[in-house]
């Protein structure tokens, strides 16, 4: 009978691609990661791998039994749902991926409520951009993702993961405010010749703003790239930049910035994601429970006035 841990390491080969990030990944060596591939090889008869300059490839038996890996696995893990379901506590961990807004907005209280409710369960919270993180829940690197997604802007999708929607929130130009000195804005247009502050390429948040100042009829000057939002808060509050920011951002403290209201409202949606097969674990249950109760908590308008200007 073939070995479901030397099954695993063949698919995560196939996830990964390299011998050492399976390593990394599973905290095994190289070597032995490559000892228990060829123990397979023996097991299974057939060639698996064969060598490619520096990097080895599967072959198409190997993909056979990736394929069937995969649903060994997911069997395996409904079967653990399954048994503790069947206790009368919820305990285990949950290892959660998580984007920064949501991080700071969302998991302060998540976690305080957690260990009121469910003493017994632990939290692992480890912060990743949505589209790296969605991979890595499917790839079983974290049990439960909080993603996000922006208007016309889908967020990568996996068979094998299910997606709820847990909140939504406006988007913004957060803009100095009057002390700084900077001419009056009244339209996103008017920040034609102003310096921005967005997110790095690639970041979903990064290609709605930029379509945003596009369709406004300019080419962002973004002359600031960052992945902190606290950072992009304190140069857009200091005169230095202006930004599209969404209002979880503002959870929890006020601002000097003056927030404009887009044309057409626009709300990025926030979202968790499980893999199938582990959905009805109670630990995973609990969690998105109260990740619920949090969002719920949590004033939809952040801290704009009711008299808000629009942009």
């Amino acid at each position: 009978m073939l070995d479901v841990r030397r099954l695993r390491l063949l698919r995560e080969l196939k996830i990964r691609g390299t011998l050492a990030e399976v390593a990394d990944a599973l905290q095994y060596s190289p070597s032995s990661v490559s000892q228990q591939l060829a123990l397979l090889e023996k097991e299974a008869g057939v060639q698996l791998l064969r060598k490619t300059g520096r990097r080895v490839q599967l072959t198409p038996q190997a993909e056979v039994l990736v394929a069937h890996t995969a649903h060994l696995l997911e069997t395996l893990e409904q079967a653990e749902a399954d048994l503790a379901a069947s206790l009368t506590t919820v305990t285990g961990t949950v290892r959660i991926a998580v984007f920064q807004s949501a991080a700071l907005a969302l998991m302060p209280g998540t976690l305080t409520r957690m260990a009121a409710n469910y003493p017994e369960v632990r939290i692992e919270m480890v912060q990743r951009e949505p589209e790296t993180a969605l991979h890595e829940t499917w790839a079983r690197d974290f049990d439960l993702v909080i993603a996000e997604q922006y208007p016309g802007h889908a967020a990568p999708r996996y068979a094998e993961l299910d997606r709820i929607r847990l909140t939504s929130d406006a988007i913004r130009l957060a803009i100095p405010g009057p002390d700084k000195g900077l001419p009056p804005i009244s339209a996103l247009e008017d920040t034609a010749d102003l310096a921005w502050v967005m997110e790095p390429r690639g970041a979903a948040s990064r290609h709605w703003a930029e379509q945003a100042c596009r369709s406004a009829g300019f080419e962002p000057d973004v002359r600031y790239e960052t992945a902190d939002l606290q950072a992009q808060i304190r140069l857009i509050e200091s005169g230095n930049a202006v930004g599209l920011m969404p209002d979880l951002v503002w959870t929890g403290r006020g601002t000097s910035a003056e927030l404009l209201l887009l044309p057409g409202n626009p709300h990025r949606t926030v979202f968790t994601s499980v893999r199938r097969s582990s959905v009805k674990r109670p630990a995973i249950l609990a969690a998105r429970e109260v990740l619920a109760t949090t969002a719920d908590s949590i004033a939809p308008a952040g801290p704009v006035p009711p008299e808000a200007k629009s942009a």
